[in-house]
């Protein structure tokens, strides 16, 4: 059964909005007591919160779809809806969250850091909120915008300050297990190691963690073994420490050679580990054989510049020494650390004169208006209501869409589409559509929309006739 996962695609869904309320208060001696319908509640965000207590991504494995939940709709005597409740996920400190095409969204380092996967949609206004001067009792209210969906995939890179890389069965496991609390799978056969084991060291007043990757071979970095996977969790680490088997049974290997495959995977996977600090142990000199390789490599690691340390998991020789140079490095490292300032919140106000919205003329002569305003308008009218129709039209005329048309060359009767390609709203387009209280008349109701569309009519017309050639020219020509 798989108990470390360390890379899921995450379907994340955000919680709607509610409905506003269209609702007319009502008591006895007075029936139109004024409009009292009150607001929807805000949509759930979907968050990700560091947590210290998790350390893998297996329960996103198996529950990849997550959703929050909706707001309320609003109700009658001025009652907003409830808001709905965020949906709180706890990941891995070294978190990285990428988008579907692999662009980083935020990498998550440190206990209570958070990112709003996917944020709620707004709740939408009832017709209290929306009444005026001029329309005094809308007959309407506003629908509640959908919240952001869509999918992210979470990858956890170690927050470790040491890794140890090497070769399968170089006996990283037995070293973590003897500098350290942690107690790794250990066996004499290869890719013993299936997981990243964290273990933590004390080495006089400095505390470290420590981390054994799963044993890497040549064609790592390309995805051969187990390497590509896990060397993503050498990246956050402060130094590298090469664990060379000077008692192995291979006859092709030996320790400077593993230490050349190694580094040549490392320089090709990239992530700044060119230029990480690196300190060689030459492991199992407790073996005769293995004491006696180690006497041979060791001149020729230092004259690459290395420093060199011998050990033995199994006699403990060496261990002192080891955990001891770790730390001096690891400190030397953290001192060197640019000092974390507290996050400046920078504010950019949007110009003035910027009206928010875009008009386009596509090829098929049809007009596009893209723009966050208009867009989030359009979710938010029902159609269904001719009076909720009429208060969009009057919202993008005071915005400036009609102008923007007419400067695009916009005539009556010609396509507009407010939206993307894939979600639009389409409607032909009438000028002049200027709005007043007068010019309405029952709640729910604008007579705008029963006066004749000569425009629109024509463009119907010669669409049915188009439509009545191509018919005639399929039945004479059927080949």
């Amino acid at each position: 059964m798989t108990t470390f996962v360390d890379r899921v695609e995450l379907h994340v869904a955000a919680g709607n909005g509610g409905h506003g309320c269209a609702s007319v208060h009502r008591e006895k001696f007075k029936p139109l007591g004024g409009p009292d319908g009150g607001n929807g509640g805000r949509g759930g965000d979907v968050i990700l919160v560091v947590d210290q207590s998790v350390t893998t991504l297996l329960e996103y494995h198996h529950s990849p779809h997550r959703k929050a939940t909706n707001g309320k709709p609003g109700e009658g005597g001025n009652r907003s809806g409830k808001d709905g409740t965020d949906l709180i996920l706890p990941v891995p400190d070294g978190t990285v969250v990428l988008d579907a095409k692999g662009n980083v969204l935020a990498d998550l380092v440190g206990e209570g850091t958070t990112y709003i996967a996917a944020q709620g949609g707004r709740g939408g206004l009832g017709n209290a909120a929306l009444a005026s001067a001029r329309r005094k009792a809308p007959g309407f209210a506003l629908l509640g915008e959908p919240g952001q969906t869509g999918e992210i995939v979470l990858e956890l890179k170690t927050v470790a300050d040491v890794a140890l890389v090497g070769y399968p069965s170089a006996g990283k496991s037995s070293l973590i297990s003897v500098l350290s609390a942690a107690k790794p799978k250990i066996a004499d056969y290869p890719f013993t190691t299936l997981v990243p084991n964290l273990g933590v060291v004390t080495a006089g007043a400095t505390v470290y963690t420590i981390a054994d990757v799963p044993g890497l071979i040549p064609g790592a970095s390309q995805g051969k073994g187990l390497g590509l996977e896990f060397l993503r969790h050498v990246e956050r680490c402060s130094v590298l420490v090469h664990v060379l088997d000077t008692a192995t049974l291979e006859s092709e290997r030996d320790p400077l050679s593993d230490l050349d495959v190694i580094e040549a995977e490392l320089k090709e996977y990239g992530g700044g580990l060119e230029n990480r600090p690196r300190i060689v142990v030459l492991n199992k000199i407790d073996i005769p054989d293995g004491q006696d390789l180690a006497d041979m490599v060791r001149p020729d690691l230092e004259a690459r510049g290395y420093r060199v340390l011998e050990v033995s998991a199994v006699s403990r020789q060496g261990l002192k020494e080891l955990s001891f140079a770790l730390a001096e490095i690891v400190a030397q490292a953290r001192a060197a650390k640019p000092k974390e300032e507290a996050t400046r919140i920078v504010i950019r106000p949007k110009a003035v004169d910027d009206t928010g919205f875009t008009v386009t003329l596509e090829e098929d002569g049809l007009y596009r208006v893209r723009g966050e305003k208009p867009e989030r308008w359009v979710r938010q009218t029902d159609f269904n209501n001719d009076e909720a129709v009429g208060y969009l039209a009057d919202r993008l005329n005071r915005l400036g869409v009609e102008e923007e048309l007419m400067k695009a060359g916009a005539r009556a009767g010609d396509g507009v589409a407010i939206g993307s390609e894939d979600d639009a709203v389409v409607f032909d387009w009438e000028p002049t559509m200027n709005a007043g209280a007068e010019m309405l008349g029952r709640r729910g109701e604008d007579h705008r929309f029963e006066a004749p569309r000569p425009a629109a009519q024509r463009r119907r017309d010669r669409d049915a006739e188009r439509d009545d050639a191509d018919r005639e020219y399929d039945e004479f020509n059927p080949f």
